[in-house]
């Protein structure tokens, strides 16, 4: 039996956990034994049953950002705090002896952890018997214009990384589009397809407008406004707003204030892609995951895309699908409960998206990629 250790870190939303998780069942489903190293506060059902969890101390991105990292309590992490962390990691994969090791975004992301994971690789590289080492990474990037910041990401990829598994469709999204210097490492990008979950059965209820904000992390503005859409369309068509685990219930009440009784109101569905394959439409912000189940329902989808803080990929991606026919977008700096209203009625009166070409069997063609070079 081969093993795979993959290691994950979610700071703000659950995608990147969502994705990997997608990716865990898919090498169980083919015969691996996996092991998934976690370094974000803990999140129900992730990762999924099978999967041996190793439960690094959790970190999450402060107030700072991204580079600023937090203890579950909110205090700043510290050099002993990061050392325990990066000798649980390590003893982790010494102790699993793993045939592949994975790691979700790095180096194209999680900086912060370098700490950690530029010694979990030497560690692996180090092994008696060395695992392939493979980078999964989202087909689009956040865009950086720090000097050099590419630069060191390729000289990275060089050095640790036998192949960079690019989770996209090439007619979608070339991933040169995003990383300046994707020729210099083109001999070791593989394109996946979009990873998507399994086609959903039917679900034990039904709602006409589904209203979703991934993790729940950002995009408070957005539900809001989604709630107030609630209230203005009267009951005319039924309307579930699912928050995200991230959200407080603080602020979930005050939805329920401003949706009354015209819409049902929870933080997480698991049976969400189920949800949408009998929706009439998805309104949602333009997170890779949530769009992978859109795609995979073939809904109606009202994108509104997160776009604060400098933000460009998920507005990069609405308007990829916008241009295909498969969504209709709305800015979220013009987002209120009356344009968003407006927009969602506009977007049920169109047909139905025509079947596309993409490729969203991303999950399955990663674990044949590794069969492969293994």
């Amino acid at each position: 039996m081969m093993r795979a250790f993959i290691y994950v870190q979610h700071l703000l939303g659950i995608g990147h956990l969502v994705r990997a998780n997608r990716i865990a069942t898919a090498l169980l489903d083919d015969g691996f034994e996996v092991a998934m190293a976690t370094g974000g506060l803990p999140i129900a059902g992730f990762p999924g049953p099978g999967v041996l969890n190793i439960a690094l101390p959790p970190v999450r991105a402060g107030i700072a950002g991204f580079s600023a990292l937090e203890d579950a309590e909110g205090r700043p992490v510290d050099a002993a705090f990061e050392e325990r962390r990066r000798d649980r990691l390590i003893a982790a994969l010494l102790e699993f002896k793993p045939d592949v090791v994975i790691v979700e975004t790095f180096p194209f992301g999680r900086r912060a952890m370098r700490f950690e994971l530029l010694p979990f690789l030497e560690a692996a590289h180090a092994m008696q018997k060395r695992p392939l080492v493979a980078c999964s990474i989202r087909d689009i990037l956040q865009k950086s214009s720090k000097p050099g910041r590419a630069e060191e990401t390729a000289t990275f990829v060089e050095t640790y990384f036998d192949v960079v598994l690019v989770h996209g469709d090439p007619k979608f999204a070339a991933f040169g589009e995003t990383f300046a210097l994707a020729d210099r490492v083109a001999h070791k990008i593989i394109y996946t397809g979009l990873v998507a979950g399994p086609v959903p059965p039917p679900p034990s209820e039904r709602f006409d407008i589904v209203v979703s904000a991934g993790g729940g992390a950002v995009g408070q503005q957005f539900i809001s406004a989604a709630a107030g859409m609630a209230d203005i369309l009267g009951g005319q068509y039924s309307c579930c707003l699912i928050t995200g685990p991230n959200f407080s219930s603080d602020a979930v009440m005050s939805l329920r204030q401003i949706a009354g009784p015209r819409a049902s109101i929870f933080t997480f569905r698991k049976d969400f892609p189920n949800l949408l394959s009998t929706a009439k439409l998805s309104v949602s912000q333009a997170g890779y995951n949530t769009l992978m189940d859109v795609l995979r329902a073939g809904c109606r989808s009202l994108l509104v895309p997160y776009a604060q803080d400098g933000e460009n990929e998920q507005t990069s991606r609405a308007l990829r699908l916008a241009a295909l026919g498969l969504a209709s977008v709305l800015s979220e700096a013009a987002v209120n409960a009356s344009t968003l209203t407006e927009a969602a009625l506009a977007a049920l009166a169109r047909p139905l998206p025509l079947p596309h070409a993409l490729d969203l069997e991303g999950a399955r063609h990663t674990v044949e990629i590794l069969r492969k070079r293994l």
